[in-house]
């Protein structure tokens, strides 16, 4: 199945709005074998939205348009879809039905704009949409099936998984393409490419290698297809697996945080944090993991030395001394963060986040880190000098990591931050 995604809406070309849209739809056919072919993007612009709906339909065996079905002006996609076929534009008796029942269930009057949306091209089919106004259009263009839909994301979700899909699979038999995405934390791309160029030089060419980078996590992609593509996936997985080694998070959909929660719970352990520079976003991570409870008690966000002090009990004499960035600071803020808190583990961090308070010893980017239980505390020290956004992100996710490593028992740090090493 040749499967095309036209997505439309000024706020998608002007960057107001993020697509998240086709990225949804990739997920959820990937399941089934199949792929998008190819994705565009329009404005609303009715012209060139007919223009590209000729182009992609004459393309392919289904063609998804996301956006355009609402009450509004710049909703054009049932219009544009009745020009490019000639047929009419008229009033739906399901597509009126089904607005005019979910007005009655929300408390609404029906309105001229709310009618708009009853309005689809003579000869179409309604997709039902469960959780909005707008009904979703069927109809053929050619030889091709097109799909409109709403650019809501949880209407759109719910009409693929629910209509689409099925109505998709009960047309067209799967094109076999299997796809696994691993996790990664700490080695670089360029790094894993080249493990793979030594390793591996006879590389299959029906086996894709591809990276997509997103802070901190990297995304590590195998594609094939094929009757044997499972086979051929297994396969070739467990030799990536074998290369990136002790950075392998799991297979996405992963984050740190959840790799360190489902560490601590299987080896029965809990977890506390001590943060200055982060301002609390490694308990934040934590905490954004459902059931995290079990495993992380609390932590303590001490920015200002006088809170240092009095809630994790580093001493006046350190602080005066070796200043609040330093290793004899962040040992008694772990040391103070199981006391206070009474877990097995902490993750303690101070540093220097810029992009003022630096000098020439402690420039902007240093940071002390601290993990492990109070028989065997690790610390080190690590200069990443990037802007504060940034700086906070890594030094988090290097604090998740390093406690996953704890826990598993890993040896060594992250390969790319053995450079960052100050």
């Amino acid at each position: 199945m040749k499967l095309q995604v036209l997505l439309t809406g000024n706020e998608l070309m002007a960057g107001d709005t993020i697509d998240s849209n086709s990225s949804m739809i990739a997920e959820l056919i990937t399941d089934y074998g199949w792929r998008i072919d190819k994705k565009v993007t329009v404005g609303d612009d009715l012209k060139l939205l007919e223009q590209q709906i000729r182009d992609l339909a004459a393309d392919c065996d289904v063609l998804i348009i996301n956006g355009g079905l609402g009450p509004t002006v710049d909703d054009m996609t049932s219009l544009a879809l009745a020009n490019t076929t000639g047929n009419p534009i008229a009033e739906h008796p399901d597509a009126l039905a089904h607005l005019s029942q979910w007005c009655e269930q929300k408390g609404f009057r029906l309105n001229a704009s709310n009618l708009k949306q009853t309005l689809l091209p003579a000869g179409a089919s309604i997709i039902a949409n469960a959780r909005g106004s707008a009904v979703g259009i069927r109809m053929n263009i050619g030889n091709c099936l097109v799909l409109a839909t709403p650019g809501v994301p949880s209407e759109l979700k719910a009409m693929m998984t629910n209509e689409i899909i099925p109505l998709l699979a009960a047309q067209f038999s799967s094109d076999y393409i299997k796809t696994q995405r691993l996790a990664v934390f700490g080695l670089g791309e360029s790094s894993i490419q080249e493990r793979v160029n030594k390793h591996y030089p006879d590389w299959p060419d029906d086996v894709e290698l591809g990276f997509r980078a997103s802070m901190p996590v990297l995304e590590v992609k195998l594609t094939t297809r094929g009757q044997d593509a499972s086979k051929k996936i297994d396969e070739w997985r467990g030799k990536i697996i074998d290369l990136i080694d002790d950075h392998l998070l799991g297979d996405m959909p992963l984050n740190l945080a959840q790799s360190v929660i489902a560490a601590a719970k299987q080896h029965k352990l809990s977890i506390c944090t001590a943060e200055s520079c982060t301002g609390g976003r490694i308990a934040a991570e934590l905490t954004g993991v459902a059931g995290s409870s079990e495993v992380f008690p609390g932590g303590i966000v001490s920015y200002s030395n006088a809170l240092k002090q009095q809630l994790l009990g580093v001493s006046e004499s350190s602080l005066n001394t070796d200043g609040a960035v330093s290793k004899s600071v962040v040992k008694q803020m772990a040391e103070g963060a199981l006391n206070t808190v009474g877990a097995d583990l902490v993750i303690a961090v101070t540093g220097i986040a810029g992009p003022d308070g630096g000098s020439e010893d402690k420039p902007v980017g240093t940071v002390w880190l601290a993990w492990g239980s109070r028989e065997n505390l690790k610390i080190e020290k690590f200069f990443l000098p990037v802007d504060r956004h940034l700086f906070q992100t890594l030094v988090t996710a290097l604090g998740l990591d390093l406690i996953r490593r704890h826990i598993l028992s890993i040896t060594g740090l992250p390969e790319l931050m053995t450079r960052r090493r100050a």
